[in-house]
């Protein structure tokens, strides 16, 4: 999850998302200065680290965040670090 959020096309892409908003893929790159085929690339490295999720719906792919998948990574480090105090 870590090195999929390292990534800064990828941090603008997770942060393109509202709360609970779903964006489908001429969405997003409509808002990217990156080709189709590289913002294609970063979803699926998002989606792979379980930080989106998407949904085919007709001739569209959707994607939203899953912002508890995010906090449990991130709850983990914290729970490490206060271990290794």
């Amino acid at each position: 999850m870590f090195v999929a959020l390292g990534d800064e096309h990828r941090q603008r892409i997770v942060l393109m998302f509202e709360p609970g908003e779903r964006l489908h893929v001429g969405q997003i790159v409509a808002a990217s200065p990156l080709s189709r085929s590289a913002v294609a690339h970063h979803l699926k490295v998002l989606r792979d680290a379980g930080i989106l999720h998407s949904e085919k719906i007709g001739r569209e792919v959707w994607y939203w965040t899953e912002p508890d998948a995010v906090r449990d990574a991130l709850s983990a480090v914290l729970d490490y670090l206060e271990a290794a105090r």
